[in-house]
């Protein structure tokens, strides 16, 4: 099974800019596709952002024009560049893919947006 690590989160200002990163432990081209998913205190876990195994991407309308999905595959490594950082923005992070085993998760990283 492979297992994915998110790393990057920090405590930042409004209007500061940030990259996460999902290492796999092995290879991500075995992901149908991958995303990131947030979940801020007291809210339910959300979508934020997916690329497929093809690098089609799709975002979350309130992230849209400030966030960037990529990955690596030479690297098994997926990010997300986030600028323009909101307070609103504050949550663990999470990586997910999914694959014909089923969905991986990580373990989360915390982004905090505050002056």
């Amino acid at each position: 099974q492979v297992q994915l690590v998110e790393s990057g989160g920090d405590l930042v200002q409004p209007g500061g800019s940030l990259r996460l990163t999902c290492a796999a432990s092995g290879s991500i081209q075995s992901f149908y596709s991958m995303a990131w998913y947030r979940q801020a205190p007291g809210k339910m876990r959300e979508l934020v952002a997916t690329i497929t195994n093809g690098s089609i991407v799709n975002y979350r309308d309130f992230v849209k024009g400030r966030f960037t999905i990529s990955k690596d595959t030479a690297k098994n490594t997926m990010y997300l560049q986030m600028a323009n950082l909101k307070p609103e923005d504050t949550a663990v992070f999470y990586c997910q893919g999914w694959g014909p085993t089923g969905v991986r998760w990580g373990q989360g990283t915390q982004v905090t947006v505050s002056s």
